[in-house]
């Protein structure tokens, strides 16, 4: 066996504290050390609003060829959604998002109803920290109901339909959650 010379770099990346691990015992502090010769910091997703089109858009570009679907762009409304979500998952979630959003999409364009719920409902994220969890739920089923009965003309029955629930089950709700 002949020994071959490399010339390797690595980059590697992790959203733990790498120092506070060595200190805990819970990370060697050699490979910390031979990791750790130029780091770099990035901001997560929710504090670079402005890289989220230009993620996006990329995305739409890879899963498009992937799919072959010939997507070119997304809506107005369905970006506005995208820039005010607060991507706890950051890019990997925005491609994940993305990605969905094109296999189950037609194209040309990526719509607001091609988003999942949690990215597509007006306000979820940001109301979500300040309430309690009964009051996050409530207001999220809300706001669900009332997209799905706009989106069926505010015909019961298909709204009912369109959220997977019994009609007499989404009109019980309706009721709870004082829904006219």
């Amino acid at each position: 066996m002949t020994p071959l010379k490399l010339n390797v770099r690595i980059v590697a990346a992790t959203n733990r504290d790498l120092a506070a691990e060595v200190r805990a015992g819970e990370f060697r502090e050699d490979l910390y050390h031979r990791l750790n010769v130029v780091p770099i910091t990035l901001p997560p997703l929710r504090e670079r609003r402005d890289d989220i089109p230009g993620l996006a858009q990329h995305f739409l570009d890879q899963f498009s060829r992937e799919t072959k679907k010939r997507f070119t762009d997304i809506a107005p409304d369905a970006m506005e959604r995208l820039t005010r979500y607060a991507w706890p998952g950051n890019v990997r979630e925005l491609g994940n998002v993305i990605e969905r959003a094109v296999v189950l999409g037609r194209p040309p364009r990526i719509t607001r109803e091609d988003l999942p719920p949690r990215v597509a409902v007006e306000g979820a994220p940001e109301r979500a920290a300040s309430q309690s969890y009964p009051e996050a739920v409530n207001a999220y089923r809300r706001e669900l109901i009332t997209a799905a009965l706009a989106r069926a003309g505010g015909n019961r029955a298909a709204a009912a339909t369109a959220l997977g629930v019994h009609r007499t089950h989404l009109l019980r709700l309706l009721k709870a959650l004082k829904i006219d």
